[in-house]
């Protein structure tokens, strides 16, 4: 399985929310190396955490795990604002050391350009009333609450997972018209630009496809989709998910991979032990009790 890419893309992890998947994030980036990495707006969410929102360890460590990249790997971090952290634009642009948050951005690779963006200032409603967006907002977290009540009675009775969200968006059909027209004006803009492609997340839709010969990249969202894009030292882009990822084959083929000598020897058998946080992914120095 390859994990090293040149770039590697994810939107919307909104961090701050009950429904922030950070310890999956956290743990997805450890598994994969990038020499750029581009979050793509909406990875703190400053509209909850101004209301009801609570900000957690597992989100500092998702930060941590970014401070981590850059010092092992010398990862490349371009973090785009987006509507939810819109408290960035009091600091546009900032540049530190291999930091950059910046409105948006042209990104160049393999003769190829692509203009990465949000998504949200082609949203005319986020844009331009927004107390709407408020109310729509108020709406999404409802919906992710119900989610959670729905997929614990699931989970009871051994039925899989279920985004109550995703029906809602691919059954009324003014948010089917909606994401379709908001994909099209954002083909619109890349060619204004001379781009060949764009590269957006806003809509939490996961999507990759040809618009008028403009190729559309959407890294969906880190709240129910938990997707990333990943491109590849030709060029290739790829959606990638996180519940499809094989964590444990990885780790044997990681041991597989060292030379006989260094191969971890397990011996037993062991005394139980207990982490005091077993939900932390980064357990760099646990406490273990015995």
């Amino acid at each position: 399985m390859k994990t090293n890419f040149k770039t590697i893309v994810v939107s919307d992890v909104h961090l701050g929310t009950k429904g922030s998947k950070a310890k999956e994030i956290s743990r997805f980036l450890k598994q994969y190396e990038c020499e750029n990495l581009i979050l793509n707006g909406d990875i703190i969410d400053g509209w909850q955490l101004k209301k009801s929102g609570s900000w957690k360890r597992k989100h500092t460590r998702f930060f941590n795990r970014i401070i981590k990249m850059i010092e092992k790997k010398n990862t490349q971090i371009y973090y785009l604002r987006g509507n939810h952290d819109d408290f960035l634009d009091q600091i546009l642009p900032l540049q530190i050391g291999n930091l950059s948050i910046q409105l948006d951005m042209i990104y160049e690779s393999n003769d190829k350009k692509y203009f990465i963006t949000h998504g949200d200032i082609f949203d005319s409603i986020t844009t331009n009333l927004r107390w709407i967006a408020y109310i729509g907002d108020v709406g999404y977290t409802f919906l992710l609450w119900l989610n959670r009540v729905v997929n614990f009675y699931r989970f009871k009775r051994g039925l899989p997972y279920f985004s109550l969200s995703k029906y809602v968006k691919g059954k009324v059909k003014s948010a089917v018209s909606y994401i379709d027209q908001y994909e099209v004006e954002l083909a619109k803009m890349a060619k204004s630009k001379g781009c060949d492609g764009i590269i957006c997340g806003h809509i939490h839709k996961a999507e990759k496809r040809i618009i008028d010969g403009i190729e559309y990249l959407n890294s969906g969202d880190w709240v129910e989709t938990m997707s990333a894009l990943a491109e590849d030292h030709e060029g290739n882009w790829q959606l990638i998910y996180y519940n499809e990822i094989d964590f444990k084959s990885s780790e044997d083929q990681n041991f597989s991979d060292l030379p006989l000598e260094e191969t971890p020897q397990v011996y037993g058998p062991f005394r139980e032990v207990s982490f005091t946080n077993r939900e932390d992914e980064d357990l760099d120095n646990p406490a273990i009790r015995l």
